[in-house]
């Protein structure tokens, strides 16, 4: 069976090609609806499929917007995707996901690939933009909006929280309680020095104890960001001598695992050890006992950080405030930290 073509669907409607184009694409010339109806009945009744691949080729740009994260299987990073997702069916986009690994390879990797794709844009959530990651965004000439975190190594557009903020704030809830100071679940050693959300919320804890006058000094404890390492460092820190009385995490993954660990060495939450995490996600609420977090709106980021990359005016922006958009913490209290009556 011959193959339907745009020659097709005009001779039935009675029209050019250039109207069906005008219909198909919805513009860039308005159509009377009543040749707008034609064409669509004509559509229908050959059973048509715009080739998108082509329409691609002519325009440059595709209906898809390119989305790489770390690590998708991470709940926060999941949550972000769908976000995503749903912020971009709202302006008629689809959604291609990569995950980088934490790798600059596989982030240049995928940077490659969907750009070849002729995506519309890419949303990047980088683990710490590379030189190489960098230079391909320059040779596309792509737009390009970083989410979660601002890389230095790139004066682009971004979406983030306000993670110093929160993480200060959790401190403070902390200290409120009594505790004579506040131990902090870190990232790697490996992690970031400049940009990067764990660095910020470590500088929080910082900030916060410094302001109470007390020492970080030995309370930082570096901790992979999933549950399930996150639960053997805190197995460790836990059976120790000089266990620690109220801890903040740096994500909820390690908040959960550190509540497991308490678990399995029968250490009461919150009475011997008050836990918060940051990221709030959904089974923060779930755990035993539910957990105090920081919380960001992450649909507001996603639709923002979607918007950024469809709209040209705001990426050619000259103002800092119009090209980084920064989003409040709010501590979300529940019963981990000490508040018996918190829901």
């Amino acid at each position: 069976m011959a193959k339907v073509t745009r020659d097709d669907v005009a001779r039935l409607a009675g029209t050019s090609t250039a109207v069906v184009s005008y219909v198909i694409n919805n513009g860039p010339r308005p159509v009377a609806p009543a040749t707008r109806e034609r064409v669509l009945a004509a559509i229908k009744d050959l059973g048509y499929r715009p080739d998108r691949v082509a329409q691609a080729m002519a325009s440059r740009r595709t209906d898809l917007i390119g989305l790489i994260v770390p690590d998708a299987r991470q709940p926060f990073f999941a949550e972000m995707a769908h976000a995503v997702e749903q912020a971009a069916a709202e302006r008629g986009q689809m959604v291609l996901v990569g995950n980088s690994d934490y790798l600059d390879e596989r982030e240049v990797h995928y940077l490659r690939a969907f750009l070849g794709m002729r995506v519309s844009g890419l949303v990047l959530v980088s683990q710490g933009l590379s030189e190489h990651a960098a230079a391909e965004i320059d040779t596309w000439d792509a737009r390009v909006v970083l989410l979660h975190r601002r890389p230095e190594a790139i004066d682009d557009v971004a979406v983030v929280t306000d993670d110093l903020g929160g993480a200060q704030m959790a401190t403070r809830h902390l200290l409120e309680h009594g505790h004579s100071y506040v131990a902090c679940f870190g990232g790697l050693d490996i992690t970031p020095t400049v940009g990067d959300p764990v660095t910020d919320h470590i500088e929080g804890w910082r900030r916060a104890m410094d302001e109470a006058g007390i020492s970080t000094e030995g309370r930082l404890f570096h901790a992979p960001y999933d549950r399930y390492n996150a639960y053997r460092v805190a197995l460790e820190l836990l059976s120790g001598p000089d266990r620690p009385t109220a801890v903040v995490c740096t994500t909820d993954d390690q908040a959960i695992g550190l509540l497991r660990a308490a678990r399995e060495l029968r250490i009461d939450v919150p009475e011997d050890l008050a836990v918060v995490g940051f990221d709030d996600v959904k089974e923060a609420a779930l755990t035993d006992p539910p957990l105090t977090t920081v919380s960001s709106d992450r649909q507001a980021m996603a639709r923002a950080a979607v918007d950024l990359v469809l709209d040209d005016g705001l990426r050619v922006a000259n103002s800092r405030r119009e090209r980084l958009k920064i989003f409040p913490s709010a501590l979300v209290v529940r019963r981990s930290c000490g508040c018996a009556h918190a829901h």
